[in-house]
């Protein structure tokens, strides 16, 4: 007979299961992305239109560049950091009532993304380069989007919540 915990292990279980793939379907949606780019990348940059370039910049740094060195000890302690930054958000993910948990599965996917990157080619490569003539936008990626997304939906849920 299956007694109490057990039960509420299971459904933890399968309630979280769910996310867990989405979290592996972005990670993997963004590793296709910067895989082709690597590998397909010949030229400096690729004009696709008048707003959008593949411009392929390694970003050593966090987001928009920021802390990028040359050291090595500065870069893996940031690199730590970052790893403890997406523990911290998988237990919160962990925690989280399920309408909550799309936000951080979305959060998650992009960071380990970005994080996986910083671990095996030692910087994150940024490709898409969103300009206006002459005004250009920092430089990014798949992950960075849905980063971003996560961050924004955060932050909208956190407003109406309040209110």
């Amino acid at each position: 007979m299956i007694n109490l915990k057990e039960k509420k292990n299971k459904i933890f279980i399968k309630n979280n299961i769910y996310w867990l793939v989405v979290i592996l379907i972005i990670f993997f949606f963004d590793r296709y992305s910067k895989i082709f780019i690597l590998n397909n990348f010949t030229k400096n940059t690729y004009y696709l239109n008048d707003y959008i370039n593949l411009d392929l910049v390694w970003n050593i740094g966090i987001g928009f560049g920021l802390l990028s060195t040359d050291s090595t000890l500065i870069y893996n302690l940031v690199s730590f950091l970052i790893g403890i930054v997406i523990l911290g958000i998988f237990y919160v993910f962990l925690i989280s009532n399920n309408s909550d948990k799309l936000i951080y599965s979305i959060i998650i996917g992009g960071a380990l993304g970005n994080f996986y990157d910083r671990l095996v080619y030692k910087g994150v490569p940024d490709f898409i380069d969103l300009h206006y003539n002459n005004f250009h936008w920092f430089v990014f990626n798949i992950a960075d989007i849905f980063i971003t997304l996560g961050i924004a939906a955060l932050i909208i849920i956190g407003f109406l919540r309040n209110n």
